[in-house]
């Protein structure tokens, strides 16, 4: 294996604590290219990426790592006393750098200071070119939106001393000056780079693609459009290939059912002459035995080769078996015209920006919110959900709503997801909402696991069916960047859902695509003269 910076998986495979496998036997290295790590939501990619950086161990096979490595998680949580600094990952040398200052260093300080005396003005420079600028290293984090806690995260990782950099979803809850930023800064980046992203624009920069699923890792050579259309390639295949097992299924099934024919009319011509040529009954009985044993032996050899043809079929068919669609369920009866859904007036924010203007919302409209990080689009959801008290001003919602927070903090980390649905939805038998989650994506064996074993994209498609599921049913959906943390297939299942929802809408979203997809009515949107409300 060469020095160069590198991680090698070798024959990896990881097991939960509960005896579940996740993945077995994976075997891949990466190197100095810029990789994709794409997958269905589910399949492991968040556990590779800390396998990888050795924030997990795998269960057997061993990780070999070259170089330096710095690890960006998909969830960033700031601890009760987190500053801006702490959040950079820079604190160990902002500390020791504090220290000095005040005379009081500790024995190692001035060498793990060696090369970073700067470390403030360069990490200052970072926020205020990242928009950032009013910010000090050592802002509270609590102080700060989720996206400018995942931007400050992400702009340490970037900026340290690492020959390997491991990203997962770096791209969630950035806005989409920041998504741009992002792809340059990785586009110009001349160590390594693993980037665990679902999107689409990222994934085009990147030298190439690795896919896990069921069946392990599997790379391909170029960018995400390469990959797509190897993709496309390899699902055309499959479906010839099931076709022609099915044809060939069918067309063994008529000569084996022949075959069959064949043998009984054998046998029983065979005890007519018996009994014509007046043969001893013992003769006969002799006679019979054989000819069953005969029988025996063909139908036994018929059935094996009739498991083989199915076994062909359920090969053939397992290989498409990823490439089910997702499909939502829960539709809202239409809300008629005249019906106010919402309304606010004189109303501002908690945390001190513009008042809004006013807006009422009648019947089915579906407003976008859009804005940079931090001007206060999920405080608007949390006002109008009851879960913060508005500066001034009132507001009303007067149907029946379900809020999708960026944190889900509707879902119980020890409550399965059936057992989610079912709280939600206590009229719906077991089995409804088993195909329910089935039509995510979310199999038998995950709808029974804990919420906190499931990876971010599921928890984010089972709060969306808890919301569909609840009782009363929501006549206004108000969703948080709903759009995050799914795969593409996932994403798309939503547009549609979304784009043929009969009740209200609110939606968070950095996406132009994805918000594009959803028929709007309405835009509110943050400028640098305030709050603007646009109908469409």
């Amino acid at each position: 294996m060469t020095d160069s910076p590198h991680i090698a998986l070798e024959r990896v495979s990881f097991r939960f604590a509960d005896g579940v496998m996740l993945f077995e036997g994976l075997s891949e290295v990466f190197d100095d290219r810029h990789t994709g790590l794409v997958g269905r939501n589910g399949v492991g990619k968040t556990v590779l990426g800390r396998l990888l950086a050795g924030d997990l161990q795998p269960s057997e096979g061993r990780v070999v790592r070259q170089g330096r490595i710095a690890y960006l998680p998909q969830h960033i949580v700031a601890a009760a006393d987190a500053r801006v600094v702490d959040l950079a990952g820079c604190a160990h040398w902002f500390d020791a750098m504090q220290r000095v200052m005040r005379g009081q260093p500790h024995e190692d300080d001035i060498e793990c200071l060696e090369g970073r005396w700067d470390l403030v003005e360069r990490l200052q420079a970072a926020l205020h070119d990242e928009g950032l600028g009013h910010l000090d290293v050592q802002t509270p984090a609590a102080q700060l939106s989720g996206g400018e806690c995942s931007r400050i995260a992400l702009l340490g990782a970037l900026q340290a001393d690492a020959d390997l950099l491991i990203l997962d979803e770096p791209g969630n809850h950035l806005d989409q000056a920041s998504r741009t930023r992002l792809g340059q800064r990785l586009a110009s980046r001349r160590g390594g780079v693993l980037l665990i992203s679902h999107d689409r624009d990222l994934l085009a920069g990147m030298q190439r693609i690795v896919e896990l699923s069921a069946s392990g890792l599997r790379s391909y050579g170029g960018g995400y459009a390469f990959y797509q259309a190897s993709r496309e390639q390899e699902r055309e295949a499959a479906w010839q290939t099931l076709n022609s097992a099915r044809v060939e299924r069918k067309r063994g099934e008529r000569a084996l059912r022949q075959q069959h024919e064949r043998q009984q009319q054998r046998m029983a011509s065979g005890l007519r002459q018996g009994k014509d040529s007046n043969q001893a009954k013992i003769l006969l009985g002799m006679q019979k035995n054989r000819s069953e044993s005969s029988a025996g032996r063909v139908a036994t050899r018929l059935q094996a080769q009739r498991q083989k043809l199915d076994e062909q079929v359920r090969d053939a068919a397992a290989a498409l078996d990823e490439e089910r669609e997702v499909t939502l369920h829960g539709q809202a009866a239409p809300l008629p015209p005249g019906r106010r859904v919402l309304s606010w007036r004189d109303l501002r924010l908690p945390f001190g920006s513009p008042p809004l203007p006013d807006v009422e919302l009648f019947g089915s409209r579906r407003m976008a919110i859009v804005g940079p990080n931090g001007c206060g689009k999920s405080s608007l959801l949390a006002l109008l959900s009851g879960r913060l008290a508005a500066r001034s001003g009132e507001c009303r919602v007067e149907v029946p709503w379900a809020l999708l927070d960026q944190e889900l903090q509707g879902l119980a980390p020890q409550e399965s997801a059936l057992e989610h649905l079912h709280r939600l939805a206590p009229g719906s038998a077991q089995s409804v909402l088993r195909t329910r989650l089935d039509h995510l994506g979310i199999g038998p064996d995950a709808a029974l696991l804990p919420c906190a074993r499931l990876s971010g994209g599921q928890r984010l498609k089972v709060a969306l069916a808890g919301a569909l599921a609840r009782e009363p049913q929501p006549r206004l959906l108000m969703l948080d960047e709903p759009d995050n943390f799914i795969d593409l297939d996932s994403r798309l299942a939503l547009e549609r859902f979304l784009r043929a929802y009969r009740g209200a809408l609110l939606v968070v979203s950095h996406d132009g695509a994805f918000l594009d997809a959803l028929a709007l009515t309405d835009r509110l949107q943050w400028t640098a003269a305030g709050w603007l409300h646009e109908v469409l």
